[in-house]
């Protein structure tokens, strides 16, 4: 198997694992036995259990962003395409509660456990930067610019999702979290304006 092939199924078992078990438990040993492979081959793929910590959260990032940065379209009405892309990310958030719950859980052991702290702030780097390359391509695709720097409004609305997808993995209600993503929306259309030409 090529070395990019299975540091991907490691990768995937890693999420599993978390998901099913929680992140204390995805030791090296248990992600390997998920995957079918030795701990050979994850020191082969992986410089520490730093840095598959890291790649999860960077693989699950991804995904969730490639499933909304196309609803961005040329020249549509900004607040379809802000709404849109809300929905859909909460649509996979509750499809998938578990893989979720990860980010919360990597976050809390790698502060609190010495030599992972820099996995912590590389994820939260990896979140902000998810969510100001959306803005900016929502603003150029609608035509407009936000009158709060990106990386501002970028960490407000990180902040609110995470908010809301704790509140959700607590109580589930479905309806009031969709109602704040709306409020979301509006809010963040009250810092929009018209590209100066």
């Amino acid at each position: 198997m090529a070395a990019t092939d299975r540091r991907a199924e490691l990768l995937e078992a890693a999420i599993r694992v978390m998901a099913r078990d929680g992140v204390a438990k995805a030791t090296t040993r248990a992600i390997v036995n998920e995957a079918g492979m030795t701990l050979g081959a994850f020191h082969y793929c992986f410089d520490s259990r730093a840095h598959l910590l890291e790649l999860v959260t960077e693989t699950l990032t991804e995904r969730y962003v490639a499933g909304v940065r196309g609803l961005f379209a040329p020249h549509r009405e900004i607040r379809d395409s802000i709404l849109d892309s809300l929905h859909a990310f909460w649509k996979g958030f509750e499809a998938n509660p578990g893989e979720h719950q990860i980010s919360y859980e990597l976050t809390q052991y790698a502060l609190r456990n010495p030599g992972f702290e820099e996995v912590a702030r590389k994820q939260y780097e990896i979140f902000l930067r998810a969510f100001a390359s959306l803005l900016e391509l929502a603003a150029d695709n609608a035509g407009i610019e936000w009158t709060v720097p990106v990386p501002v409004l970028a960490r407000y609305v990180q902040s609110v999702i995470d908010g809301l997808n704790m509140t959700w993995l607590v109580d589930r209600n479905s309806d009031d979290s969709q109602a704040a993503l709306d409020l979301l929306a509006d809010h963040l259309l009250l810092h929009a304006r018209p590209r100066a030409s």
